[in-house]
């Protein structure tokens, strides 16, 4: 077929001033979209399929394996450190608020940012979508019960992230800037030569960087600003939006954002999510409280239908089971302990005792999962939006919290927009910087590599906006929760390290308690 420029610039007009669709009828052709979806089903659906393998239960319904290891890893790190979910919680409060900072050190501590920073900058990660749209999809499948089972993974997956994190703290790097280098990838290579395992600590962090940086690109980048715009564009009219079919332009806008506030690195990326984080999640939370609190008297019924769901619902999904594994699913897929991306943040913090960073980054399950998610579901129970049973995209279900908190601030879904927004901009940046320490660990750490990794996530924003690409997406989603299996593996090996550390926390609180009596 002899190449036609015309035609081919006539194209790419269309492609840039009218989307995907705008291409499509100038080349008389399956979308962009469509294309690349295709080609790339066909290239990794077999990883996708393998790592959300399910495991049969009944003949409806069957578990992701994934889930099986998050859950098995959750409960056994909760009995292997008695409980530290609820026996620690009070301190790692204290130790946000800086109680038991070595003042007179602090200053010369090393790392990057603060408890708080450090817990914003994770918690941007993982606060989102999956809060807002996730929760939905989760009861409209299997229920309100489903809300249970989520609060029960919240709270074991505590467990896992206290120690992912203060591993991502004991074994970092710092160069002579004092820049700062943590995570899985350093854990996995360093802890596990000490134990005399260091062929398989380094195949182990290839493998999870490798999944880091493709996640980051996908899940952590692409689904984010896609969703965002889907949303933005509904509210702002649909069709008649003067942004519809515009993803490239709005991807374009928050590619320059991510791009100003990346390039700074990690306090940067601190600065910004300490100050977007709490606000956007006290701006939801508000927002859900005011919609509890128009329907009060609705309360114990909704309660009343959550428990009794949870345990006896019927011909839903499978019934017990089905409900049982959707509300795991999303509590699970919602915080992501045990994925280990969350360490590659707090490794990052100003501290001399690495324990006392994992103490605060098991608040982060808590926040996300326990409270926001329980919150959401709430809200969902108390205003009739769920339909059990159904089957709902992401979009859907942003749309259907939307109008659940529509039913008491009318104005609401413009807010959401914005909060869903924001939410999608923080993820994208704390997610390019956990791809950029894998990037950085398998290809260097110069500033040729960082601004080549930079600007291809900027660039990944901008395709985001425009295309739809649901196979890339699930692909990376498979990438992220593949990071689970090289992770736990060290984590259950390296788990007495986090032990030794722990009682050395211990002490120092205890000899700075003394000191105050």
């Amino acid at each position: 077929m002899k190449f036609d420029m015309t035609r081919f610039f006539t194209a790419v007009v269309a492609l840039f001033f009218g989307g995907s669709e705008g291409y499509a009828k100038a080349y008389q052709e399956p979308t962009i979209d469509e294309q690349i979806n295709e080609s790339f089903q066909e290239a990794t659906s077999w990883f996708s399929d393998a790592i959300f393998a399910e495991i049969p239960i009944t003949s409806q319904v069957g578990i992701p394996w994934t889930l099986v290891v998050l859950l098995l890893g959750a409960t056994y790190f909760t009995i292997y450190f008695r409980g530290i979910n609820i026996r620690k919680f009070w301190t790692a409060i204290q130790v946000v608020r800086g109680v038991y900072d070595a003042s007179e050190h602090h200053e010369k501590e090393k790392g990057e940012v603060s408890h708080f920073q450090a817990l914003t900058a994770a918690l941007s990660a993982t606060v989102g979508l999956g809060n807002i749209a996730g929760v939905a999809i989760a009861l409209s499948i299997g229920g309100p019960g489903a809300t249970l089972w989520m609060i029960l993974v919240g709270f074991l997956g505590m467990a896992s992230k206290f120690v992912e994190c203060t591993l991502g703290v004991s074994y970092r790097e710092i160069n002579s800037a004092g820049t700062v280098f943590g995570g899985p990838m350093y854990y996995l290579t360093k802890g596990l030569e000490k134990k005399g395992m260091k062929k398989l600590g380094r195949v182990l962090a290839i493998v999870f960087a490798v999944m880091c940086i493709g996640g980051s690109f996908g899940g952590g980048n692409m689904f984010q600003i896609n969703q965002a715009f889907m949303l933005f564009e509904h509210v702002t009219g649909g069709e008649h939006s003067i942004v519809y079919n515009r993803g490239w332009f709005f991807g374009l806008i928050m590619a320059v954002l991510v791009g100003i506030v990346i390039i700074g690195g990690i306090k940067k990326i601190a600065s910004v999510t300490d100050k977007i984080v709490p606000a956007m999640v006290v701006m939801y939370v508000l927002a859900v409280i005011t919609v509890i609190g128009i329907n009060y008297r609705e309360i114990p019924t909704a309660i009343e239908t959550i428990f009794y769901g949870a345990f006896t619902a019927k011909g839903v999904s499978g019934g017990f089971i089905g409900v049982l594994i959707q509300g795991l699913r999303r509590g699970a897929f919602s915080n992501e302990a045990g994925v280990g991306s969350a360490s590659i943040a707090h490794a990052a913090v100003k501290t001399t005792f690495p324990a006392s960073e994992g103490l605060v980054a098991l608040l982060e399950p808590f926040i996300d999962t326990v409270v926001i998610c329980t919150m959401t579901a709430l809200a969902l129970v108390i205003t009739n939006q769920i339909t059990v049973g159904s089957s709902i995209s992401d979009a859907e279900g942003v749309l259907l919290t939307a109008r659940a908190l529509e039913s008491g601030i009318s104005w609401f879904p413009y807010v959401l927009s914005f909060a869903v927004i924001l939410f999608a901009f923080s993820s994208m940046i704390s997610w390019s910087y956990y791809g950029y320490q894998a990037w950085s660990f398998l290809f260097g750490r110069s500033k040729k590599m960082e601004y080549l990794y930079k600007s291809i996530f900027c660039v990944f924003v901008i395709i985001g906006g425009a295309a739809s690409l649901t196979s890339v997406t699930h692909f990376s989603d498979a990438m992220i929760f593949a990071m689970l299996v090289p992770n736990m593996i060290g984590l259950v090996i390296l788990a007495p390290k986090v032990l030794d550390e722990l009682k050395r926390y211990e002490t120092y609180i205890r000899m700075k308690r003394n000191r105050k009596q």
